[in-house]
């Protein structure tokens, strides 16, 4: 059940703008509202998150994890009946991806990305972080990497092409919401990853710590190119770091759903 103690002041319509190049997603006040699974999940990020260096233990991650996997679009002030996700007109160019941050601090950061159909987050890496995602609305494809070590001994594997580097394929799927939450650590669980939306979409992301060009966490872009074994499959990739791509450019939104109380008890 999604519960929400009623305030002065703010909720939104989302409405799809055609442009050249890129979709604005524009937010109009109402009515406010204070989310308590929002405030839950702000909450367990408070415990969950220890700073730069660490990784959350596994019954924290669990907890977080449960939190996420029960939420709903509407904790967020959202719903698939807002035009951003029902119009179907035609963008020129590139769909832009929008972002909304809903809180951040040192340790973790709080986060909506709007894509139009068609849009695509490039793939990307996540130094030291943990990250959860949760795909609110839309249908979306991931395709997600984790570095290979120590290098393969395998022939076919271990011959690289020029500034590459081998990663193991740990997703290529397509995800419909409602989704449960995915957790990625700094190591494992898929943290080079790529979005591309089928359909309009919504995910949240969780991020601790967030990313800090001046703490050595600056986010890295990556092109890959499958290794076909033997048997057909495609369960590896050449990954060749490469310059921001223009897909990557974002339009930074202000987030005007339910607000997060700080002294919330």
């Amino acid at each position: 059940m999604v519960e929400h103690i009623r305030r002065s002041g703010v909720n939104k319509v989302i409405k799809k703008r055609k442009c050249k190049g890129k979709i604005r997603v524009q937010l109009k006040k109402n009515v406010e509202v204070v989310s308590l699974t929002l405030q839950k999940v702000f909450s367990s990020c408070q415990e969950v998150f220890k700073g730069p260096g660490t990784v959350p233990c596994p019954g924290d991650v669990q907890k977080l994890q449960h939190i996420l996997d029960n939420m709903k679009p509407e904790d967020v002030g959202l719903n698939s009946d807002l035009r951003f996700f029902n119009i179907k007109s035609e963008v020129e160019g590139t769909p832009r991806v929008a972002s909304a941050t809903i809180d951040k601090c040192a340790n973790f950061e709080l986060s909506i990305f709007f894509l139009p159909a068609n849009a695509v987050i490039p793939l990307h890496n996540h130094p030291e972080m943990t990250v959860f995602s949760k795909l609110l609305l839309g249908t979306m494809h991931i395709k997600a990497y984790d570095w290979v070590e120590p290098k393969p001994l395998d022939s076919n594997r271990s011959t690289s092409p020029s500034k590459c580097r081998l990663a193991k394929l740990t997703s290529n799927r397509t995800f419909t919401a409602p989704s449960d939450a995915s957790v990625l650590y700094p190591t494992s669980g898929g943290n080079i990853h790529e979005f591309r939306a089928i359909t309009p979409c919504a995910v949240l992301d969780v991020i601790g710590p967030p990313y800090s060009k001046d703490d050595g966490r600056d986010c890295s872009y990556y092109k890959d190119t499958p290794v076909k074994e033997e048997d057909g499959s495609c369960n590896y990739g050449w990954l060749e770091e490469i310059e921001i791509p223009k897909e990557s450019e974002m339009d930074a939104i202000e987030y005007m759903g339910p607000k997060i109380i700080k002294s919330f008890t």
